[in-house]
């Protein structure tokens, strides 16, 4: 079908080059769906290549080829929807994986609150340092443009004094050029007269000679005085103070500063003079700045910058007193005394503050005393006190007033002594405390009638319950004269019994079931009824129905014949109980025995130990109801029961313990006499007695920080073991507390007196091993600079190694324990009423400055707790205390 004449014509070149290239310019590609790589573009190019087909073999080959990209698409789509697949799955996976980044997380949350506290602290610091630095660029600013100014006005006066002085030189008759010659008569100067135009004109110029002259003769006055800085501070604090206070010192420099025009208002206003004392002042806060300053805070800073300002303005103007001084030195010196006089103020409103509170401490201590002391009148105490105690509160009264003002006073003083006895007040218990069953006690002369009362079981003749110790829920009969010789109200505390009542519940439970699971649990019922019977039966007066019920009630013959025949019931025991149990105990009881009843406990062991602590807590009421109703027989016995007791266990032999006590207190007391008198001879007051070597050993015996030894402790203190080592052990919180408090006020620039009442108690219960937790609570007063917190942790830390090892080595420490040692020892040693109330009406000046102002109440009540003790130690051991002495004076005579 196909011949040469029927063939097409070739193409043009540059078509034909489209279809067919060079192999070496041809692209090669690495795809393997590249369509000139694919079946169809080789079977295209072989046709090609070949003589040319018809439309049918084009159509065939174009079908190929998208067939073949579509089949290379969806090749590709399938490998990128597999890829999709595995990203998809492993998303998933992570997603469902745990996530252990939590702890992670709150490190990250820390540390950005860590780093936005410390960069508001930066802030704060940095704000601070940016004020200070603006307030003292004013001031430069201020100071400038005011010498700028006054540059100025100097400019101006000495131009206008030329100007002055020139017009008088024109004024003058000068001769004519052209005239001839004058002849020696008219050479002769001739003198004119100033006449004033007017009346006016005169009386402006006589005031102003007046003026000058009274300027002259006050700024002399003053001068005469002598009142500068070099001579103040060369002169004693006290001269200087007896001068200031000389009506002539006060009349020139009020009628000087009336001058300047820095004061207003009659001489002898009182404003007036309190003007003028605040100007001389400035000369007392620069010359004697460690007698007028307590401390070196911003506000003392501020305030000697401005007294410096003050003199340096009015010094230059003083001394040119002949001459009136420019409006702007006017101006700059009033501007200063203003600044001086706002310090000044603002100074003594803080300090006045300090001073009213320590006051009005010292007038509610001295209330204190004569609250305490108003109702004795057996021993005349009372009339002895009245008269000092009056008149020091007198003189604290008008002195409050003086500070704080009449009516502001009066209210200080009534709040605070309204709450002083509202806290010194007695306690009232939450109900009545007398039990309904209780008749009231006889006390023979031998003695209280008085019982110990047992937690334990009661005695029994088994042997496996020999386990039983006499543990007494009451002190002996003893102990408890003694701490009622001591305190008239005492009575036996029961919040160790309440505090640890569950404890006290599983012991007696333990103790009852060991009992009940051997082999003689019927002998133990048996046991546990009699103690009962017994217990019950001391709190029910004999001879009354409800005796009579317990006897019948609770016999130990009939409860052994029910548990032998195996008939007791302890339920029908149980409800007895709760219908005696109300009639017996007192009514502030009854919620607690109601509770007893309504217990759904069925082991009749735990019944029965839950039974055992109510009638021990009905003992406890029963004794104190006891105590509190033979109080007044106990308390005149108490001495002679003491001294009867005593003999009986020492006799009149020797005390070992109380002879070293007493040999140490008075080797003590000789040597700081012997201190004290530096070689003269001492005198009769100050010899040594037996009051003074007593006071000092009790004193050294009581403050001290060190654990108590029983060696230590002499025979006849032995009853006041555990309040000795509880004294202890307060000293030892309270120097270690007011170190770290003292340490603070004193890097922190604040006065020693300050009270930081708060944070004392916050840091009462805190355990010495965490210094950051002291740390902290100061940091609830003030904020601490970084240099400043990193000084108090050091030295806090020192101080706690005191803290836990229970020593004195640290300086501070040994500072304060010895303040509050000589403190307690002088207000033990006065010996006459006025000593007394003078020892106590100072006391909290005392300590405050002595950086115990935050403990001033514990030291107080430790002070009146050791003189009762001191008096009845005394007075029931006196026989002893004189052999002591007389041994020790005939040991002194023979070694002399």
């Amino acid at each position: 079908m196909s011949s040469d004449n029927d063939a097409l014509p070739a193409p043009p070149q540059r078509i034909a080059a489209r279809f067919s290239k060079s192999s070496s310019t041809r692209r090669k590609s690495s795809a393997a769906s590249s369509r000139r790589n694919s079946l169809t573009s080789h079977h295209s190019n072989r046709s090609s290549r070949s003589a040319h087909g018809g439309p049918q073999s084009t159509h065939i080959a174009q079908h190929l080829r998208r067939a073949s990209i579509i089949e290379t698409r969806k090749a590709r789509l399938a490998d990128r929807a597999a890829h999709a697949e595995q990203v998809r799955l492993r998303a998933a996976l992570a997603k469902a994986a745990p996530r252990a980044s939590s702890t992670t997380e709150e490190r990250a949350l820390a540390a950005k609150q860590a780093r936005e506290r410390f960069l508001a602290q930066v802030a704060a610091n940095c704000a601070e340092e940016v004020k200070r630095a603006k307030r003292v660029a004013e001031d430069t600013r201020e100071k400038k443009a005011a010498e700028l100014t006054r540059l100025k006005e100097d400019m101006r006066e000495r131009s206008a004094e030329a100007e002055k002085r020139r017009s008088i030189l024109q004024q003058t008759q000068r001769r004519p050029r052209t005239a001839t010659l004058p002849s020696v008569e008219e050479k002769r100067t001739v003198t004119r007269k100033w006449k004033p135009r007017d009346e006016i004109e005169a009386a402006q110029v006589i005031q102003k000679a007046w003026r000058n002259t009274k300027r002259r003769r006050t700024v002399s006055e003053f001068l005469e005085l002598g009142i500068t800085l070099e001579n103040v501070q060369k002169t004693s604090f006290e001269e200087i103070g007896s001068l200031f206070n000389q009506e002539k010192v006060l009349e020139s420099t009020t009628k000087l500063l009336k001058l300047y025009g820095l004061q207003d208002g009659e001489a002898d206003s009182t404003n007036t003079m309190t003007a003028t004392r605040t100007f001389l002042s400035a000369f007392i806060v620069l010359g004697h700045p460690a007698h007028v300053l307590s401390n070196e805070g911003e506000q003392e800073k501020d305030l000697i910058e401005k007294a410096k300002s003050l003199l340096l303005g009015i010094d230059p103007i003083v001394t040119n007193g002949t001459r009136s001084p420019t409006t702007t030195q006017l101006e700059s010196l009033v501007d200063v005394y203003a600044s001086y006089q706002n310090a000044f103020t603002a100074w003594k409103d803080r300090d006045s503050s300090v001073l009213v509170d320590k006051m009005l401490a010292q007038f509610v201590e001295l209330d204190a005393i004569w609250q305490s002391v108003k109702n004795d009148k057996d021993g005349h105490v009372a009339g002895d006190y009245r008269e000092g105690i009056q008149n020091n509160q007198t003189l604290l009264l008008a002195r409050i007033k003086r500070l704080a003002g009449a009516d502001r006073a009066m209210k200080m003083i009534r709040e605070a002594t309204r709450k002083s006895r509202k806290a010194q007040a007695k306690k009232k218990p939450p109900g009545d405390i007398r039990p309904r069953a209780a008749s009231h006690p006889t006390v023979d002369a031998s003695g209280p009638s008085l019982t110990p009362i047992e937690i334990s079981v009661s005695d029994t003749a088994v042997d496996s319950l020999a386990s039983r110790k006499a543990t007494p829920l009451l002190p002996d009969n003893r102990t408890i004269m003694h701490e009622l010789a001591i305190n008239k109200e005492y009575k036996i505390d029961v919040s160790p019994k309440t505090d640890m009542r569950e404890n006290a519940i599983r012991a007696v439970s333990d103790k009852l079931r060991i009992g009940f699971e051997s082999e003689l649990g019927d002998a133990f019922v048996i046991v546990m009824a009699e103690t009962i019977r017994e217990k019950l039966l001391s709190l029910v007066a004999p001879g009354k129905s409800l005796h009579t019920l317990i006897s019948e009630s609770l016999d130990t013959t009939m409860i052994e014949n029910q548990v032998k025949m195996g008939a007791f019931s302890y339920q029908q025991f149980f409800s007895f109980m709760n219908s005696l149990l109300p009639k017996i105990c007192a009514p502030v009881r009854d919620a607690e025995v109601k509770a007893l009843a309504k217990d759904p406990t069925e082991d009749p062991i735990e019944r029965s130990a839950r039974l055992n602590y109510i009638i021990d807590l009905l003992s406890i009421d029963h004794a104190n109801f006891t105590l509190q109703m033979s109080a007044p027989m106990l308390i005149k016995e108490a001495t002679g029961y003491e001294e009867r007791f005593f003999a009986t266990t020492h006799g009149n032999g020797e005390l070992p313990r109380t002879q070293n006590w007493w040999f140490k207190a008075k080797r003590k007391t000789e040597e700081e006499i012997a201190r004290r008198s530096s070689g003269s001879t001492p005198a009769p007051a100050s010899r040594v007695t037996p009051d003074k070597v007593y006071i000092r050993g009790l004193v050294d015996l009581a403050v001290e920080v060190a654990e108590l030894q029983e060696a230590d402790l002499p025979e006849t203190l032995e009853l006041d073991d555990s309040r000795i080592r509880r004294m202890r052990t307060d000293v030892h919180r309270m120097v270690i507390i007011s170190a770290i408090l003292l340490t603070g006020k004193n890097l922190m620039r604040r006065d020693v007196r300050s009270l930081w009442k708060e944070q004392a108690q916050r840091m009462w219960d805190l355990p010495f091993d965490n210094c950051q937790t002291f740390i902290a609570v100061i940091e609830t007063r003030y904020a601490l600079p970084p240099i400043t917190k990193t000084q108090l942790t050091g030295t806090v830390e020192r101080i706690l190694l005191d803290g836990r090892s229970r020593q004195v080595t640290h300086p501070m420490v040994k500072v304060l324990l010895q303040k509050i040692k000589t403190h307690v020892h002088t207000r033990l040693s006065a010996s006459s009423a006025d000593e007394r109330v003078k020892a106590a009406s100072t006391a909290t000046q005392v300590l405050s400055s002595g950086g115990l102002a935050e403990f001033v109440a514990q030291v107080g009540a430790m002070v009146d707790e050791l003189q009762k003790v001191a008096d009845v130690d005394r007075e029931a051991h006196k026989r002893w205390y004189d052999g002591i002495v007389a041994e020790s004076s005939q040991v002194q005579a023979e070694g002399v």
